[in-house]
């Protein structure tokens, strides 16, 4: 029977919950519509105790955990805990695990040992809701003893606003996928390309691109009204204060349901600590991509008396999420310009992968341009945060050799945006899950067919990235961002039985079908079958 170091140690905190060490800290969520106002125009959005973001819940590793959830909607509603470590029919994610969602009216009560520290979160997982404001921060403590030492400790929540519903945004999404870009190229566009290439080759682009009805300009699939942080504008200047000298950790969540993010602070260099609450070794850069759902905690030191533009830019150039750190309220930083957009290239519609490409005429494998996708504007001589960079500050418990592949292509037909895992959409009536042995250890292989990245989530397990670090110091992720054309692989040990949803995070591609189901088969049984359970999903369709 393969037990993992990971499994024992989870048993240990489960009989540390029998004694006088661990303790129930108790929640009381209330879901309920609430009319706000962020743009200036009132609308009706969706709550977690009357506030957006919901409130921080935070606990400590070892505690029992006791949330009841009232549904106050008109709809029923959910609430997964993302990147926590959990039985299945906690995860919060209806029909799987037994789960059925929790009815309008009604009050569920969620319980579960936090067997794990660090920087999570939780949303919902019906329907559109998470867009409407239904997401907030989770933050577990450790026990006894704190790895990273601050003298201040906050929580930055990102996240994208719309005056339009989520449904009626997928809607518009339906109606048009290229409905939020506002910035197509012209024709002007086209005559410096002519310039710049020959008259054969801007052609010869045109032409790609048409053939695939994408648009260079596809960095991102909606506009947003707003970007906030911790639920503030620009002009609201949520501010977290500082001595000079003083060691602040920043513990970053992007919460948007389809936003990217460069981050940076002008001034200040950032420690990155931890990914998706695992703890990595220290690596000190000046910006870092921020894919949805992914978490960042960083380590910043600010010196002098002055202010410090915490600024999140939307990778479509659009509109930035910022704060401000200062040694007193009412001061701001400095606001930086915005970077100029990129356009996406041949290079991130993946024809240098040969059969896994785009069926399209494309120029020279050596002369494609680089991605455009990953140019983010980085000025010469800053540092800007890899995949590459992140190893375990721990070494891993499980590095054998997996002991099979699995290949997960990400497709899509932006004409009828509809998002595909293995050509399949997860309400197709032929679609199959993804079914593991409890113990085994696979590699997932991820070959992005279209040009948008997608944040991959996989509930229940953590996977390592496949970063080029030995296995021992491969990093822990619950989001793994696959660039546009690209082929990025991660390792899994199936060591949580049950139910799992796998899916893309970007809230309308996961709604159009981007989404699948792991089940890991209890030690010793027969893969348990998904048809009694697959039905139910039409609740986030």
């Amino acid at each position: 029977m393969f037990l993992s170091l990971r499994m024992l140690t989870g048993l240990l905190i489960c009989l540390m919950a029998t004694t006088a060490i661990a303790k129930t800290t108790e929640y009381h969520l209330v879901v309920a519509y609430q009319t706000v106002n962020v743009t200036g125009k009132s609308v009706q959005k969706i709550a977690v105790n009357g506030q957006i973001p919901g409130p921080v819940l935070n606990f400590t590793e070892g505690d029992t955990a006791i949330i009841h959830v009232e549904n106050k909607l008109d709809q029923p509603t959910s609430v997964h805990w993302h990147g926590l470590l959990l039985p299945p029919e906690m995860d919060g994610v209806p029909g799987l695990g037994g789960f059925k969602a929790i009815p309008a009216g009604e009050t569920f009560t969620y319980q579960f040992d936090l067997r794990q520290n660090g920087t999570y979160w939780y949303h919902a997982h019906s329907g559109t809701q998470e867009q409407e404001g239904h997401y907030g921060a989770l933050i577990v403590h450790p026990a006894p003893d704190p790895k990273i030492q601050a003298d201040r400790d906050y929580v930055i929540v990102l996240s994208d606003f719309s005056e339009e519903t989520g449904q009626q945004i997928l809607a518009n999404l339906k109606k048009s996928p290229h409905y939020y870009n506002y910035t197509q190229r012209t024709v002007g566009d086209f005559m410096r390309d002519v310039d710049q290439h020959g008259w054969s080759s801007a052609w010869q682009t045109i032409k790609n691109w048409g053939s695939m009805r994408m648009s260079p300009t596809d960095l991102a699939d909606v506009g947003y009204d707003a970007f906030l942080l911790n639920g503030h504008t620009h002009e609201q200047n949520w501010t977290g204060l500082f001595s000079p000298g003083e060691r602040i950790r920043l513990r970053f969540i992007n919460a948007s349901a389809m936003s990217f993010y460069d981050v940076r602070i002008p001034g200040l260099k950032m420690t990155v600590v931890q990914a998706d609450g695992r703890y990595v070794e220290p690596v000190t850069v000046d910006e870092f991509r921020f894919g949805v759902a992914e978490t960042y905690d960083v380590i910043v030191t600010p010196t002098s008396e002055t202010a410090y533009t915490i600024a999140a830019e939307s990778i479509d150039r659009t509109g930035f999420a910022t704060g401000t750190l200062a040694p007193h309220l009412g001061m701001r930083g400095e606001m930086p310009a915005h970077r100029p957009r990129s356009l996406l290239t041949m290079a991130d519609m993946g024809h240098h992968h040969g059969s896994h490409g785009h069926h399209v005429v494309s120029h020279n494998q050596d002369d494609l341009p680089p991605s455009g996708w990953a140019e983010a504007g980085t000025p010469i001589g800053h540092k800007a945060l890899q995949y590459a960079d992140l190893r375990a500050l721990e070494p891993q418990e499980d590095i054998r050799p997996p002991s099979r592949e699995i290949e997960i292509v990400l497709g899509g037909n932006m004409q009828r945006y509809i998002w595909t895992l293995n050509d399949k959409k997860f309400t197709d009536a032929d679609f199959e899950p993804i079914q593991l042995q409890y113990g085994e250890r696979v590699r997932l292989v991820f070959i992005n067919e279209t040009m948008m990245a997608h944040p991959m989530h996989l509930h229940g397990m953590f996977v390592q990235l496949d970063n080029g670090q030995p296995a021992a110091t491969m990093p822990d992720k619950h989001t793994v961002n696959v660039p546009p054309g690209e082929r990025y692989a991660v390792l899994l040990t199936a060591d949580e039985p049950g139910e799992w949803a796998f899916h893309c995070h970007l809230l309308y591609h996961m709604s159009s079908g981007m989404m699948s189901q792991v089940i890991v088969a209890e030690y010793g049984t027969d893969l348990i079958s998904p048809a009694s359970n697959h039905g139910a999903h039409h609740d986030h369709h």
